[in-house]
């Protein structure tokens, strides 16, 4: 008997192709999958500081829109951002709020619907100013409000005066503190004049604000990667708002180390950070990311969270993460 040899039918040229493309439609559809979780996030730079930070930051941070609020039209112009709203411009007519913040709070209340429209949608909104002068002082408790009522978990970067500014504006400024930590989530205070502990004597004052700049978009960079890159031990959005959700004045640290007892010096650099005012101590909600090359060992790990839980409270929520840098 004979065998038949069965001759399977190729495809047709076109189906062919057909699969190809669907196959590389399917590659394409992970990645938008997964932006598709992510939360909608946006960087508020108000005033002039909020404004030069926002630009040092547009581009650098991926994944997060930015848009710039101003009194001040001709500073406004040279902002980087996604979206730019000259507020008040039947208040100040385009030239700055000076240090009056009750001029800063009457301009963007008069533009509070276009500040709206450019907001809809955001679900993790990051404001960064300086606090002292009239835009961001009297602009910034107003946006946060607005965060709020727009359902937004909301955090606060901002900075104190130097002390060479004057006595009038670290009263602004501590009375604009006092205002906006009623409105948003978390807020994370950078006092100025401690940049003077990390920078040399000699240094410019240019390169002063430039430290100062760096210092908040490192803070915002900080909380948006966690949520943004995958990792080993992922933490997402909803670990996020556990923890940050009104939270009050929050403590932000950053450290790196390399070589012999990495782990713990990176720890303790971290939460001794000399230019943020909150202390780690009695903590009872604490974000810790750990990123390290592919050589992190377990006891690292355990040095690291020990390091942390010998400084909180006892009860304290501790959320953990964990990636590799690349």
């Amino acid at each position: 008997m004979k065998r038949k040899n069965i001759k399977t039918k190729k495809k047709p040229i076109v189906s062919r192709i057909y699969d190809l493309r669907e196959r590389q439609k399917q590659k394409v559809r992970e990645p938008d999958a997964y932006r598709a979780v992510l939360p909608r996030m946006k960087i508020i730079g108000i005033g002039g500081a909020g404004g030069n930070a926002l630009s040092r930051m547009h581009g650098v941070i991926k994944g997060i829109g930015t848009i710039a609020l101003n009194t001040d039209a001709q500073d406004l112009r040279f902002t980087q951002a996604d979206y730019k709203i000259q507020v008040g411009k039947n208040v100040t007519f385009g030239r700055g709020a000076g240090m009056n913040p009750e001029m800063g709070k009457k301009s963007v209340e008069e533009s509070k619907d276009e500040v709206i429209a450019a907001l809809q949608g955001t679900e993790l909104a990051f404001i960064t100013c300086g606090l002292g002068g009239g835009t961001g002082s009297g602009a910034a408790p107003v946006v946060a409000e607005l965060c709020r009522s727009l359902n937004m978990v909301t955090i606060a970067v901002v900075t104190m005066p130097f002390t060479f500014e004057g006595k009038e504006r670290m009263q602004i400024a501590q009375g604009a503190w006092n205002a906006l930590v009623t409105h948003v989530d978390a807020l994370i205070t950078v006092h100025n004049d401690r940049v003077f502990s990390i920078i040399e004597a000699n240094t410019s004052l240019k390169k002063a604000f430039w430290h100062v700049d760096e210092i908040l978009r490192e803070g915002i960079q900080a909380v948006s990667d966690l949520i943004i890159k995958p990792g080993l031990i992922n933490v997402d959005f909803s670990d996020l708002k556990a923890i940050v959700q009104r939270a009050g004045p929050a403590l932000l640290g950053i450290a790196t180390a390399q070589g012999k007892d990495r782990a713990e010096r990176a720890a303790e650099h971290a939460i001794t950070n000399p230019l943020v005012e909150s202390s780690i101590d009695n903590a009872r909600r604490v974000l810790l990311n750990i990123t390290a090359c592919g050589d992190l060992s377990m006891i690292e790990v355990q040095r690291v969270a020990q390091v942390i839980t010998e400084r909180v409270h006892p009860d304290a929520k501790i959320i953990f993460g964990a990636n590799f840098d690349s």
